[in-house]
């Protein structure tokens, strides 16, 4: 288990769908654990796998004291919706108002493959929103509308963190990829 490092906007790994878990090992529980450090070390409301360069559909989340992950999630929105403040730690330093659900009812499975259902509301159902985005290779700034849009771009541009050479993306959390060597 490690703290790992943060993908920033511009590497491709943020915007390439992530695929499925189908193996619930012992390499799929070190990627919960290296998430969880990594979300709880930056500090973030959530982290998704591909923003550590693994392109699977596994995030953590930490909201209102309360520590989880969900794995191969499916979201159930609610029509009413909340406009807030949102960020995002592959965007270090950029806050913009991001449009979401008010509430959301997440079904998945956890680390050992066993059905998990999250249902959330404000703050709880704005990070499950975000993650499940980044599995799809979809990025707060895209659900902004044009002004907020155009004004985060720029604040992006002007961003020191902006032009950092993009790592290689991986489809395992090990670099045999699950193959023995």
């Amino acid at each position: 288990m490690a703290i790992q490092p943060i993908r920033l906007f511009g590497d491709p790994v943020l915007r390439t769908p992530a695929e499925p878990v189908v193996d619930f090992d012992k390499e799929l529980r070190i990627l919960v654990k290296d998430l969880t450090e990594t979300m709880m070390d930056a500090p973030g409301a959530g982290l998704a796998a591909p923003q550590i360069g693994v392109g699977l559909r596994v995030f953590t989340y930490y909201v209102d004291n309360t520590l989880g992950h969900l794995i191969n999630p499916n979201l159930d929105l609610s029509s009413e919706e909340q406009e807030g403040e949102e960020g995002c730690l592959s965007f270090p330093g950029i806050v913009f108002d991001t449009p979401r659900a008010l509430r959301v009812v997440a079904t998945g499975v956890d680390q050992h493959g066993e059905p998990v259902t999250i249902e959330g509301s404000e703050l709880l159902a704005r990070a499950i929103q975000h993650e499940t985005d980044h599995l799809d290779g979809i990025l707060f700034i895209d659900r902004m509308d044009r002004a907020q849009r155009k004004l985060a771009l720029k604040a992006i541009r002007e961003a020191e963190w902006m032009g950092e050479p993009a790592p290689v993306v991986r489809t395992s959390p090990h670099s045999t990829f699950g193959r023995a060597l």
